[in-house]
């Protein structure tokens, strides 16, 4: 079963769309969200959770439509937003433990995993203290304690490691890598920092004005573990591209005697180098990678949407 699918899915402001035929179906235990500002990425989990309507085709939270089953949707998912939305004057404690009984939770059965949950995130010894008085981490821990208190099966995490310094991130990605591993619940992770999804996610799904531009298995790319050459010739470079492809290698003219590769299997970049030297072209510059996100991410900036897997 897909654990989330856009099947057509449409918002519109008004007369603006926001979001415009998304479709794709992702099962992954975590799914990474990405795109520039105004992608649409805040507006497809507002969607995702009921505080926008679609207006057109719908979205399948594992298993359950957001048209039909909006009130089962909203009972298993648990949120943590982008922005504080805390009771400063409220203790930690109380304040999750009103979230927990908000969800649903009988109020002793609240308050028990209140407490065990704010253990968890490492807000233990400072569960009393009033919510006004923690720093920035401390905020988001407490946030991610409200998000899990009622024990969700799907969990949204909008820029979880938001302004944390670097152990406080470190802290929140085995948190989010320890929930991932558990296979109590599947994670959608909204962020603008490709490491953390790199980190977290085993699929991702990238936005870009209101439409898809990639949807991939980051695991399927990282066993594929494709070598990457990005290169500037300068001199009578014309053939190149086709002189490469026809060593098996996947290239293109980006202009101005730029060229990317994708290189086969056993490819040496000797090839590259002999062909420059017999042409009396210069290489100025040639960067060798491995397949990353942060190279899907910029492919897919480059290109149009699509209609996704």
């Amino acid at each position: 079963m897909s654990v989330l699918e856009l099947d057509g899915l449409g918002v519109r402001f008004g007369s603006r769309e926001i979001l415009a035929d998304l479709r794709v179906s992702l099962s992954g235990r975590s799914i990474g969200l990405l795109g520039p500002n105004g992608a649409g990425k805040s507006t497809l989990i507002q969607t995702l959770v009921g505080f926008c309507s679609p207006s057109a085709g719908t979205a399948r939270v594992l298993g359950y439509d957001i048209r039909r089953d909006l009130p089962q949707i909203r009972a298993m998912i648990g949120y943590m937003p982008e922005n504080d939305a805390f009771i400063a004057n409220m203790t930690a404690v109380a304040f999750v433990r009103m979230m927990g009984e908000l969800s649903g939770l009988p109020a002793d059965a609240a308050l028990e995993r209140a407490h065990e949950v704010l253990f968890y995130v490492g807000l233990g010894e400072a569960r009393y203290r009033l919510l006004g008085a923690y720093s920035l981490g401390m905020k988001q821990l407490a946030k991610l304690a409200q998000a899990i208190v009622h024990g969700p099966q799907f969990l949204i995490l909008d820029e979880p490691t938001n302004g944390l310094d670097p152990p406080a991130r470190q802290r929140m990605i085995r948190l989010i890598q320890d929930m991932r591993d558990s296979g109590q619940m599947k994670l959608l992770i909204c962020s603008h920092l490709l490491r953390d999804v790199e980190e977290t996610c085993e699929e991702v799904l990238i936005l870009k004005q209101g439409r898809i531009v990639e949807s991939c298995n980051l695991e399927q790319e990282r066993r594929a573990n494709k070598r990457f050459v990005e290169l500037e010739a300068v001199g009578h470079h014309h053939g190149f591209a086709e002189a490469m492809s026809a060593l098996g290698c996947e290239c293109s003219h980006l202009g101005l005697g730029r060229f990317r590769m994708v290189l086969p299997e056993g490819f040496e970049l000797r090839e590259i180098y002999r062909w420059a030297a017999c042409r009396d072209v210069e290489l100025r510059r040639l960067n060798y990678r491995r397949d990353t996100l942060e190279e899907i991410f910029m492919n897919a900036m480059e290109q149009g949407p699509h209609g996704g897997l």
